[in-house]
């Protein structure tokens, strides 16, 4: 084993150990130079058998190619001029390690006859086979490339387990491990998922310290846990796991993992050699969400909403860094994740774009030396490096924290809550697996205030609410509805102010009452809960606020909920319904026709001038109608005066009976009619679409898709319907676009 070396840097400059000379430090050199500590250090490799911008045979363009580092079996082979085992190209942090990466780290191992390659920055590591008796491309990920001390034996071992780490895959696995527990423990379905929740948490928990604490014992391994003297390794570990997510309150403090040792080795074994960490969040996200709908299918079905829908939800609501999102109904947390993803990746987009174009303005500058382009050129990547740093670090300073946008996104912008405590942890290990965010998920009855969920707070709320269900007037308001932890009431005074203390004391003052007392729609003792959700969504919004939901159509044409349309007009603009077929829902065992509805929550210009339209509109009617009302109430009033003359009971019983009814039936045509002239002088365009293929078939196959741009359009489609969407918004003109053929 070679001494192990260290990065060296002076002022402006960065030592390589290969080279033996300083070198003047940029983003590029920085990654190179610890990622040489790296293989020195862990993987055995001295620099004398490793050579540093290595002129490789072939050309790249105009120009010889150059690999960061090639690495030969051993010196002595170097020196003979023999071929190297390993090629390596090291990219700068805002360089994607992507398909380009892949192919030029192939096209340099082709030509220097290696049989791995790696392909590496600070983002992710890959490595990669070449099978040099084909022609390209040739190459397959591996798990990893071989040690400096490796066999002739344990490289070709290496060679053939090969990592193509795919969703299917590691959806495979998964299941494999929830097998293991229900054969082993004979436990349900959902207790068995309970259970390899907790071990996928330790893993996640683990890697996560290897990585920020740049540690190289793993402990998620069988060797580990068998070393252990204590009674129960597993739970050692899980221990320190709550402790680490102690905040989330992902875990009771008395829970344990209810597994026995042969049963979690086994578990541990299939696991231990696949690096989560070093798995994209879509393949680990995508993974997870179909090894949950194969697991849930037909009991838990409901909670997950086709990820085509939660795409063109997200796509129409369009967020943007800075707004605030929730999901009071989170299930799996598939809104919150897209929201997540699409906003991490346009931030990474700009601050990328933001730092090559530093570069070029640098490099274009004739006065500085190289040496001083290269300190800027760092400080700037340093200052990148911040901005998309996620901070999984519970002790990181708070000034790290604050400078870092993902961090930001994660912890102060992503906001959701589920009532059953099953899936609100299954949502906070679904945004794990996507790349965090989870800090603002709780298990919690979404039609309450609690944490950082309160009126008037978000400005995107994307929410599938729970179907068929009722709350009902016994369903009261409990003490343990809002109560946390002094820790967490003081955290979140401090973070919300007064805006959470009213929130919570309006909780507070409904305890014992019926929930339905904290909402204005309900009519009786009784409501189906996605009906107050939609209350609960409006609510939630500030002014301005936008609202993607998806509801039965029932909602949309059923007379007698007429109320609950008239509810939703007054306060805010409908932008869009789209109606989506009879299947799209069958696969997650609901057989009900839904549709989007997009909403924007009313400015409060909007609602002062929506209310003096109402006004003016009810004032107009009523006053035409008064006409009526007068005579009517005369005649009727004559002759009841006549009926108590004559003491005529009968008559005067009947006469009141007519008045109380024309009564109630001039108030509702006063309504009727005020409401058709408030829609007619407070007029705009709605955006209405049917879909006939929305990219999920009834069994949960991929499908056709018009509801947005994709790789799945259904011939004959020219603009989906996002793209009609946006149109309209630009331009409301009517039109009318005939679907896909049958």
């Amino acid at each position: 084993m070679p001494e192990a070396i260290t990065v060296k840097r002076q002022r402006s400059q960065i030592w390589s150990h290969i080279r033996q000379k300083w070198l003047d430090e940029t983003p590029e050199e920085s990654v190179r130079q610890e990622y040489l500590c790296t293989l020195v250090n862990e993987y055995g490799y001295s620099p004398q058998q490793m050579d540093e911008e290595a002129r490789l045979p072939g050309k790249r363009g105009n120009k010889h190619a150059r690999a960061d580092f090639v690495i030969w079996r051993t010196a002595e082979e170097k020196k003979q001029g023999k071929t190297a085992l390993i090629v390596v190209e090291c990219k700068a942090d805002n360089v994607a390690i992507d398909q380009n990466t892949y192919d030029q780290g192939a096209n340099y191992a082709n030509n220097e006859r290696a049989k791995f390659f790696v392909a590496h920055n600070r983002r992710s590591t890959r490595f990669f086979r070449v099978d040099l008796e084909k022609r390209a491309p040739n190459y397959s990920e591996v798990k990893d490339i071989p040690h400096a001390n490796a066999s002739d034996k344990e490289i070709e071992t290496l060679l053939s387990q090969l990592k193509p780490f795919e969703g299917k895959e590691f959806a495979d696995l998964l299941h494999q491990c929830h097998n293991i527990i229900r054969n082993n423990e004979h436990l349900d379905p959902a207790a068995a998922f309970d259970e390899i929740a907790k071990i996928l948490f330790i893993k996640v928990w683990v890697e996560r310290r290897l990585k920020e604490r740049k540690e190289r014992k793993n402990l998620f391994t069988v060797n580990f846990l068998q070393s252990q003297i204590s009674k129960s390794p597993i739970n050692s570990l899980f221990e320190e796991t709550k402790e680490a997510y102690r905040a989330d309150k992902i875990f009771e403090n008395d829970e344990r993992i209810n597994l026995r040792p042969a049963t979690v080795e086994a578990i541990v074994q299939k696991l231990e050699s696949y690096n989560l960490s070093e798995t994209s969040e879509d393949v680990k996200g995508i993974a997870f969400e179909r090894f949950l709908g194969g697991t849930f299918r037909g009991e838990i079905g409901q909670f997950f909403t086709p990820r085509p829908v939660v795409e063109f939800i997200v796509q129409m609501l369009d967020p943007k860094e800075g707004e605030l999102i929730c999901d009071p109904a989170s299930g799996s947390g598939g809104f919150l994740i897209r929201c997540f993803e699409i906003l991490r990746e346009r931030i990474a987009a700009e601050v990328d774009a933001d730092y090559r174009g530093f570069c070029e303005e640098i490099d274009k500058k004739r006065g500085l030396s190289k040496a001083e382009k290269a300190k800027r050129k760092r400080q700037k990547d340093k200052e990148r490096v911040a901005l998309l740093d996620p901070v999984s670090d519970p002790d990181a300073s708070a000034n790290r924290r604050m400078n870092s946008r993902i961090w930001k996104l994660s912890n102060l912008c992503i906001y959701g809550t589920d009532a059953n405590d099953r899936m609100a942890r299954t949502s906070k290990m679904n945004m794990i697996m996507h790349g965090d965010g989870h800090g603002g998920v709780h298990h919690h009855n979404g039609l309450l205030n609690v944490n950082g969920i309160f009126e008037g707070r978000f400005h995107v709320i994307a929410t599938n609410p729970p179907f068929g269900a009722v709350v009902q007037s016994g369903n009261v308001v409990l003490r343990s509805d809002y109560t946390v932890s002094e820790t967490a009431r003081s955290r979140y005074n401090n973070q919300y102010g007064d805006a959470y203390n009213n929130a919570v004391a309006r909780v507070e003052a409904a305890e014992g009452k019926p929930i339905l007392s904290l909402f204005k729609l309900p009519r009786s003792k009784s409501i189906k809960t996605e009906l107050l959700f939609i209350e609960r969504c409006l609510d939630l919004l500030i002014p301005g606020g936008r609202l993607g939901i998806v509801l039965p159509e029932g909602i949309f044409n059923n007379p007698s909920l007429a109320f609950v349309r008239e509810f939703t007009e007054d306060r805010a603009f409908l932008r869009a319904v789209v109606s989506l077929p009879q299947e799209t829902f069958t696969s997650s065992g609901a057989s009900v026709k839904c549709s989007v509805l997009l909403l924007e929550k009313f400015t409060e210009e909007d609602a002062a001038r929506f209310d003096k339209t109402r006004i003016d509109a009810l004032a107009e009617i009523t006053t035409k109608h008064q006409p009526e009302v007068e005579v009517t109430h005369a005649r009727i009033e004559q002759a009841m005066a006549e009926a108590k003359e004559k003491k005529d009971r009968a008559t005067l019983t009947s006469l009141r009976k007519e008045l109380s009814d024309f009564d109630k039936q001039i108030a509702e045509t006063i309504a009727k009619e005020s409401r058709v002239l408030l829609k007619r002088r407070f007029d705009y365009p709605v955006f209405l679409y049917e879909a006939e293929k929305v990219g999920i078939s009834a069994t949960g196959e991929p499908d056709l898709n018009e509801l947005y741009p994709n790789d799945r359009v259904p011939p004959g489609i020219d603009k989906t319907c996002l793209e009609l969407y946006r149109n309209f918004r630009e331009d409301p003109q009517p039109f009318f676009v005939e679907g896909p053929a049958a």
